[in-house]
């Protein structure tokens, strides 16, 4: 899947501003069909909280397994920003022994226009499978994935941030998605149980994010990031755009006495620039209550397949060594108890994981 590099991203702009105009939808729809495909069943997963309106997911694919990827519109309270959120369960989620536990959450977040879908949503890039597989070895958690809609329009990068006069999407994915997130699934109210992923522009969003919310995250995993707010949208708002420059927030976050501990993972292909200024970031801020990693994919380009090997050889084992994970027959922070997937059996334990990519 083609992930624009960061230096080229102005162009990619200008390029989506005329696909839109002409009417086309070339990223990722050529490829993979209907960008919200929905087989007309609803799902759950789970009940809500009381107090907790139930959420309506409905399906937007099936995997091998058995899971399935729900899609939904959510109407951001904190926000007022209305966009799409696709959420994963791992089998473990359905599986009795594990019916009272509380899961991590990976708040997964795309490159290119992030519009109108995230391609994180598309099985055969394999993340749910990557995620099943490694918790089924030991060497990774068992996350609920949730895959939020990252800009409101085709024309503008919004950098994940609250620019003045324009949509709220920074509280948008940091506010709203995670309230709908505590209110759909069993998960973890300590930030021990939460984190950020993303590539390319996503992955910019995630290391802000993370670096502005160390509270709320624990850990974030950044794949070919861009390390600099460049949204045209910031001009004569320089003020705020250095709120959200990862840089600025590293440098205060790595100084702040006694700030909650934030593990910074770095993905990079040998087939991409960007390495120089990721080893220097590291080098600057990976300090006090911040840790830095940089995991160099061999023959990796710019792209989502060649950021799942990287997660497969070492980055979600290296962010799952910080964050908690379920545990079997135990008490959530809050509990409620989860359905099987459709067509499970009564006392069934949930999907085998024998499927691989």
């Amino acid at each position: 899947m083609p992930v624009p590099h960061p230096e080229r991203r102005k162009r990619a702009r200008l390029l989506g501003a005329v696909v839109a105009a002409l009417g086309l939808a070339l990223f990722p729809v050529v490829k993979y069909g209907n960008v919200f495909p929905d087989t007309g069943k609803p799902m759950a997963f789970g009940r809500p909280l009381a107090g907790h309106p139930r959420t309506a997911f409905r399906t937007a694919s099936t995997l091998a397994d058995g899971t399935r990827i729900g899609v939904t519109t959510l109407h951001g309270k904190k926000s007022g920003f209305t966009g799409k959120v696709w959420a994963w369960a791992p089998p473990e989620y359905y599986q009795e022994r594990y019916r009272d536990s509380a899961f991590p959450v990976l708040i997964a977040l795309p490159g290119g226009r992030g519009y109108p879908a995230n391609y994180w949503n598309r099985p055969r890039l394999g993340l749910q499978q990557a995620v099943t597989d490694l918790a089924a070895l030991g060497r990774s958690k068992p996350f609920v994935l949730v895959m939020p809609q990252l800009n409101p329009d085709p024309r503008h990068y919004y950098d994940g941030s609250d620019i003045p006069g324009r949509p709220k999407i920074g509280t948008w994915l940091s506010d709203d998605v995670p309230d709908l997130v505590r209110a759909t699934f069993r998960t973890f109210t300590s930030r021990d149980g939460w984190a950020l992923m993303g590539s390319s522009s996503g992955g910019f969003v995630g290391l802000k994010m993370a670096l502005q919310h160390p509270d709320r995250f624990r850990a974030v995993l950044a794949s070919g990031p861009d390390i600099r707010p460049d949204s045209p949208l910031w001009r004569g708002h320089e003020k705020e755009r250095r709120a959200n420059d990862p840089e600025r927030l590293a440098a205060h976050l790595s100084a702040r006495a006694g700030a909650p501990p934030l593990h910074l993972q770095f993905q990079i292909g040998t087939e991409e620039r960007g390495r120089a200024n990721l080893e220097r970031f590291i080098r600057r801020y990976a300090k006090g209550p911040v840790t830095a990693a940089l995991h160099v994919i061999q023959g990796g380009g710019h792209n989502a397949k060649g950021y799942v090997r990287g997660m497969r050889e070492a980055s979600l084992e290296a962010i799952g060594k910080v964050l908690r994970g379920p545990a079997p027959e135990s008490r959530p922070d809050r509990t409620y108890t989860a359905g099987p997937p459709a067509g499970a059996r009564p006392g069934d334990r949930g999907p085998g994981r024998r499927h691989r990519p």
